[in-house]
């Protein structure tokens, strides 16, 4: 790795550049700092927001994992039992077999990364708020403008991008995957610790699109209990507070509550293209790179799946393009499901607890990560409702991909609701408190 002066700009040179320390930015230089036979590691530069409004608020990423990961010690928490319930209450309980569905908050994510990255060496991290990326002579270049003001030029024989693009690709279909939840410890026992509420239908539905609730459980007394949509547009931040309120105490019937932290985001829904090259020697990762799951909106595993691939090309000597995160029959089956949902022809909350009771645990927990195999698929398919599903797949050749209407949505910041702290039962067993401890002690954002 190299530094030098070109004029009034700082050069700094090395093998790879990696714009962004997200989930993606730091998964891909994890990987590369690992130890190297011989000791032959390339040289990377990390390329950071500074702090303000380009810089990613605090996030939660869950996840299914087979067994302890690169990232055990920032699960926050983990399950092996989910619930669905449809509209009317009934559920349907599942487990999740040799896999866990995991949590990892972004700050403790970002923690470990950073600790193993000083230890190993090899990775430069510089704050900087990076304009322009392009293909270069012998590479590719980032041009930045530091904390201080100073212009900085980041030249490397391979670039990743992980910054999402301005605004989501021309799309047949695009929907949000809009949400906010409530870090909350409530006065009395109220949540099975062991369960993962996945998907609660007892909330009311918008005209197109689905709602549900989503609960968390850290603890007895302490959960992340989330509202979601899917629908083409986000809401207003006093009709998120009023449909969680109504989640929380109408359905959960939750009483005496402190609300220690909130969340709030939306992920684009949409069959549009991400390509995983922006030059012969720029690559986009992550989301940007197509790895959240058109239906789902999950994507740290599919990150962690592209972050591995590359590092073993390069490792190899082999051009690093980041694999397909999915399997482009995966993709297609989430184009007929995206459109399904977004016209009307198929109904989420009736969709969706029909896939969980009929359709085997493991199948639907490897479908639902894109890891299924082609008879799987077709098997999960005839589980649906095949007439609308089959229109929907004979119309979508014929309409055109348009233009985005707006651009990539990003995390806001609302403030959590006053509330007072419940006084903890004097019998409350003393592993609760090390649950609440996981909870952060003032407003955090998310995704």
């Amino acid at each position: 790795m190299t530094g030098a002066t070109g004029g009034s700009t700082r050069v700094v040179e090395a093998d790879v550049a990696i714009v962004g320390a997200g989930a993606a930015g730091l998964s891909l230089a994890h990987r590369l700092s690992d130890p190297a036979p011989g000791g032959a590691r390339p040289s990377v530069v990390l390329l950071e927001a500074p702090p303000g409004p380009l810089q990613p608020p605090p996030r939660t990423w869950c996840s299914w994992q087979a067994g302890p990961g690169r990232w055990e010690e920032a699960v926050a928490a983990s399950w092996r039992r989910l619930r669905v319930r449809d509209r009317n209450g009934s559920a349907t309980a599942l487990a999740t077999g040799p896999l866990r569905y995991t949590m990892i908050r972004s700050r403790d994510f970002e923690a470990l990364a950073g600790r193993d990255l000083a230890r190993r060496g090899g990775v430069l991290r510089l704050e900087a708020t990076v304009g322009q990326v392009c293909d270069a002579p012998g590479g590719a270049e980032a041009r930045a403008v530091t904390r201080d003001g100073a212009p900085l030029a980041v030249r490397a024989r391979w670039l990743f991008d992980t910054r999402p693009p301005p605004a989501p690709p021309p799309a047949r279909t695009t929907l949000l995957q809009h949400f906010h939840g409530w870090f909350l410890t409530t006065r009395e026992p109220a949540f099975d610790p062991a369960t993962v509420e996945l998907m609660d239908f007892r909330t009311p539905q918008p005209p197109r699109g689905l709602s549900f609730g989503y609960v968390l459980p850290t603890g007895p007394r302490t959960a992340l209990v989330e509202y979601t949509e899917f629908s083409a547009r986000p809401l207003e931040p006093q009709a998120y507070e009023a449909a969680l309120r109504h989640y929380a105490e109408n359905v959960l019937g939750l009483g005496e509550r402190h609300i220690t932290g909130t969340e709030t985001g939306a992920i684009p829904m949409t069959d549009g293209r991400l390509a995983p090259r922006a030059g012969r020697s720029v690559f986009r990762l992550g989301t940007a790179g197509g790895a959240t799951r058109p239906a789902t909106g999950y994507t740290f595993a599919a990150v962690q799946r592209q972050a591995g691939a590359v590092a073993a090309a390069l490792r190899a000597g082999r051009r690093p393009v980041p694999p397909p995160a999915y399997p482009a029959r995966a993709r297609a089956m989430d184009a007929v499901l995206l459109r399904a949902l977004a016209t009307g022809r198929v109904e989420g909350a009736a969709f969706f607890p029909r896939l969980f009771r009929e359709v085997p645990a493991g199948r639907l927990l490897r479908f639902l990560d894109g890891r299924t195999r082609p008879h799987e698929d077709l098997a999960v398919g005839l589980r649906t409702p095949v007439g609308p599903m089959l229109r929907t797949a004979a119309e979508l050749p014929l309409l055109r991909r348009r233009p985005a209407a707006g651009p990539w949505p990003r995390a806001s910041r609302p403030a959590p609701p006053p509330a007072r702290p419940p006084a903890a039962p004097a019998t409350a067993p003393a592993d609760q408190a090390d649950h609440a401890a996981t909870v952060p002690t003032a407003p955090s954002d998310e995704e």
